[in-house]
């Protein structure tokens, strides 16, 4: 089985949609995925995503499937000041010294995702994305997955970035806080699972390619850093890239 996680192109967030570039990035998106063997499209509700999805969906012919719970990841932790903040920009001295977050089994009881709703939102994704797996034969066992059989399928998911990563951590076992904190998946990026089955019956995915925007490169379009702060600006107050 073949897993594709695709973070929505370049949005516009005021008008909720996405920016010139974005639909740029969707179609040049679609060149490539068209030429795959996509057998199933989810996608978030968000308008960002489904407008990215789209053209991938009108190629291939294939029904987009959306479930809620690919929306951006809603939790929040709060700050000092009792503000919420979304868990994956923090400043490596706020969380490097707590040593929980580093752990897939143990970041969820941390102070810091204790303080908000993390926890209960991150059940909300973790549920729904074991059932989709569950709907082509896969179910979770500690670190690998069971399945009567591995299906030559690949799924194409269309999301944001964190609940992208919280979906990458489930499939890895890895930290998402290490995820967020270490990673970037740029707009309309393909990150690539694929199964490996050396016991019959129990497989482990393997990451192929995380955030790869090789159509981009193709095109000759620039990679967007939407989300990112600028390299060499240092006043928090401008906030990122959008």
């Amino acid at each position: 089985m073949r897993i594709l996680i695709i973070r929505h192109a370049e949005p516009d967030y005021e008008h909720n949609t996405l920016t010139e570039k974005g639909f740029r990035e969707a179609a040049f998106l679609s060149d490539r995925l068209s030429g795959l063997p996509i057998d199933h499209i989810f996608s978030s509700p968000l308008n960002r995503a489904v407008q990215t999805a789209t053209p991938t969906a009108e190629k291939l012919g294939i029904r987009m499937d959306i479930r809620g719970w690919l929306q951006e990841f809603r939790g929040k932790i709060l700050d000092e000041e009792g503000k919420e903040r979304i868990p994956w920009n923090l400043l490596p001295r706020k969380w490097e010294k707590q040593r929980e977050l580093y752990d897939v089994h143990t970041w969820l009881k941390d102070s810091f995702m204790l303080s908000g709703d993390v926890l209960e939102a991150y059940h909300e994704v973790e549920e729904g994305f074991l059932q989709l797996l569950g709907e082509f034969g896969y179910q979770k066992d500690e670190t690998v997955f069971k399945c009567s059989e591995n299906i030559d399928q690949t799924i194409a998911i269309f999301c944001h970035f964190g609940v992208g990563m919280l979906l990458i951590s489930i499939l890895s076992n890895i930290s998402p806080v290490l995820l967020w904190q270490s990673m970037f998946l740029p707009t309309s990026s393909v990150s690539t699972f694929v199964t490996e089955e050396r016991i019959k019956g129990e497989v482990v995915f393997k990451c192929l390619q995380l955030g790869d925007t090789s159509h981009l490169y193709a095109a000759g379009e620039p990679v967007s850093k939407s989300g990112l702060y600028r390299e060499t600006v240092y006043d928090w107050g401008e906030g990122p890239q959008v």
